[in-house]
C-alpha cells in the first residue's frame, strides 16, 4: 500500500485514487479534470480544463474519444446536449516495462486493462483470452441489439485491426481451463499454456438459474452472450407469447425490447413493485404504468412454479395459482460471478474475489477488475465500474501505482422510452433519513439525505440532474441550509444547479 503520510485525492467519477504531494491535471482512468478530485485531508487546488478531445455522458458515464460528442450515446442512447468535456489522461507516468500480462476475458474491464497497461508501458506483453468467438464487443447493447436500435456491426468496441496497430494479442474462442499460481503459468483447455509476470481475471459472471422445476426444457433461456441474444431474436417471433422471469433492469429492458419487435410479453416479478433494487415504491409503480403503455404486461407478487411443456416450454404455472402461455421464457432472475478459476487457484474467494483498493488478490501477481471483483464486500455489477476497474488494474499490472477508491451504485435504464436513474442510498433505512420527493408532468423525483448529505435520488422521467447528483454524493455536499426550511425537489434541483 501507499505511504499513508502522502496525500491523497479521490476521483469523485470513477473512485480512482491519487497519491503524491499534487494533483494530477487529469484523472488517469476516466480523463475528469482536477476539479474532480476530492481531498481526504485538505481541499485540492482546482485544475484548469483545458481543450477537450474526450467527452462523458451525464447520463451512463460512457467516455467518448474526438474533437466532439457524438450525436448520440452509443450505450444509453443520450443525445449530445448530455455529454460534458474531459481532458486527455496524462501520460507522464508511461513506464518501459517488459512486464507480459496475461488479461482473461474480454469484456468491457479486459479490455479497459489491456488499453491502459499498453498506454503505461509501451513495451509490456499484453494478451487477451475470451472464449467467445466474436470481437469483444458492448455487451451492455445486448438489450439495443434486441430492440433493433443497433445492428451486430454496432457492437464491437474496436475493429479486429486495432488489436494490430495496439500489439495487443487476442485470443478468441480460447478458454483457460487451470491456474498455476507457483510457476505463473494458464493452461488452456487444448493442453497449451501461456506463462505471465501479472494476471489480471475479468471473467465476469453468468446468469442464475434458480431451480425451477422445468428450467432446463428447450426454449428456457438467459440473456448475457451476443449468442445468447441472436436465439432470442430467432424464438421471438411476432405474436409468440413469451414471459420474461424478473422485473429488475435486465428483465425489464429484455421485455421492452422483445415488445417492441411486436413479442407478446409479460413479464413475472415476485416482488410487489418493479426494480425494488433500483427504485422506490412510487417509481415502480409509474415505471409498470408506462410499461403497460408500451405493450409489455406485468404480474407482479406472484411466483413461478414450475414451466411446463411437452419436451418444448409451453408455459409458466404459477405458486399463487394459474398459468401463463409462454413458447420463449427469458430467465433474468441474476448473475453470479465466475469464480472458479480463482477458486481453483487457491485465490481467497467471498461473493466475489476479494481484491485491495489496487485490485490485487490475495496473489500479488493477480489482480480482478468487474463483476468478477469485490471490494471492501461490494460486488459493483456495473458496466462503468468494471471499465474503471479495469484501467485501474491495468495500471497496476505494469507498476503504475493506482486505487479504486468505491463509487456509489448508479442504475440507468435503456430501450424502454422513460429515462430512469437511481444512485446510493435510494431507500431511507431508519428515522435519521429525510426523503423529498414529487411528480409533475409524468417525471417523479425523489432526494435521500442523512445527516445534511444527500445520500442517493431516482430520477424517473428526466435524467438531467444525474451528472449533479453523482458530483453532490461523491463531493459531500452540504444541504443543511436548504434543509433547515421545507424544500420542494424543485429547490433541491435548483440548489444542485447553483453547486
Amino acid at each position: 500500500m501507499a505511504n499513508s503520510s502522502t496525500q491523497a485525492w479521490r476521483c469523485n467519477v470513477c473512485g480512482y485514487v491519487h497519491r503524491g504531494d499534487a494533483l494530477p491535471d487529469v484523472c488517469p482512468i476516466c480523463g475528469a479534470p482536477a476539479s474532480e478530485f476530492e481531498p481526504q485531508t485538505e481541499p485540492p487546488p482546482v485544475g484548469a480544463v483545458r481543450t477537450a478531445t474526450r467527452w462523458r455522458c451525464t447520463v451512463c458515464s460512457y467516455i467518448h474519444e474526438g474533437s466532439e460528442p457524438p450525436e448520440v450515446c452509443p450505450l444509453c442512447g443520450a443525445r449530445r446536449a448530455q455529454f460534458e468535456p474531459l481532458e486527455e489522461p496524462s501520460a507522464s507516468a508511461a513506464t518501459d516495462s517488459k512486464t507480459r500480462v496475461l488479461i482473461v476475458g474480454g469484456g468491457i474491464a479486459g479490455m479497459a486493462a489491456a488499453e491502459a497497461a499498453r498506454q503505461a508501458a509501451p513495451e509490456s506483453r499484453v494478451t487477451i483470452v475470451t472464449n467467445e468467438a466474436t470481437l469483444p464487443y458492448y455487451r451492455l447493447n445486448l438489450t439495443r441489439y434486441l430492440a433493433g436500435e443497433v445492428t451486430r456491426e454496432d457492437l464491437p468496441l474496436h475493429p479486429e485491426s486495432w488489436y494490430a496497430e495496439q500489439r495487443i494479442e487476442l485470443c478468441r474462442g480460447a478458454e483457460i481451463v487451470r491456474l498455476d499460481l507457483g510457476t505463473l503459468n494458464a493452461e488452456f483447455r487444448d493442453g497449451d499454456r501461456l506463462l505471465f509476470d501479472k494476471l489480471i481475471l475479468t471473467t465476469g459472471a453468468h446468469p442464475f438459474v434458480p431451480p425451477i422445476p422445468g428450467a432446463d426444457r428447450e426454449g428456457v433461456v438467459s440473456l448475457r452472450r451476443l449468442d445468447d441474444a441472436d436465439r432470442i431474436l430467432e424464438a421471438a417471433i411476432a405474436g409468440r407469447p413469451c414471459v420474461c422471469i424478473g422485473g429488475g433492469l435486465l428483465g425489464l429492458e429484455t421485455a421492452g425490447a422483445l415488445a417492441r419487435r411486436g413479442a407478446d410479453i409479460t413479464v413475472v416479478e415476485s416482488h410487489g413493485y418493479l426494480m425494488p433494487s433500483q427504485l422506490d415504491p412510487r417509481a415502480g409503480k409509474l415505471l409498470a404504468r408506462h410499461l403497460e403503455a408500451i405493450g409489455v404486461k406485468l404480474c407482479s407478487a406472484v411466483h413461478t412454479k414450475q414451466f411446463v411443456g411437452s419436451g418444448r416450454v409451453g408455459g409458466v404455472e404459477l405458486e399463487e395459482g394459474g398459468s401463463l402461455p409462454a413458447e420463449l421464457v427469458i430467465l433474468a432472475t441474476g448473475v453470479r460471478p465466475n469464480t472458479y478459476l480463482a477458486r481453483q487457484a487457491g485465490l481467497h474467494v467471498k461473493k466475489g474475489v476479494t481484491v485491495d483498493d489496487r485490485l490485487v488478490t490475495s496473489h500479488p501477481a493477480v489482480l480482478v477488475a468487474g463483476d468478477l471483483a469485490e471490494h471492501l464486500g461490494v460486488l459493483y455489477g456495473n458496466w462503468f465500474v468494471a471499465q474503471c476497474q479495469g484501467g485501474i488494474a491495468g495500471r497496476s499490472a505494469v507498476g503504475i501505482q493506482a486505487e479504486f477508491g468505491g463509487v456509489p451504485r448508479s442504475h440507468t435504464l435503456k430501450v424502454l422510452g422513460l429515462d430512469v436513474f437511481s444512485i446510493g442510498q435510494f431507500m431511507p433505512q431508519d428515522g435519521s433519513y429525510r426523503v423529498v420527493a414529487g411528480e409533475a408532468d409524468g417525471k417523479y423525483c425523489s432526494f435521500v439525505f442523512r445527516d445534511g448529505l444527500l445520500v442517493g435520488a431516482i430520477l424517473l422521467g428526466s435524467t438531467a440532474l444525474a451528472s449533479s447528483l453523482k458530483k453532490a454524493i461523491e463531493g459531500r455536499t452540504d444541504f443543511s441550509a436548504i434543509l433547515a426550511r421545507t424544500p420542494s425537489t424543485s429547490d433541491v434541483a435548483e440548489f444542485l444547479a447553483c453547486c
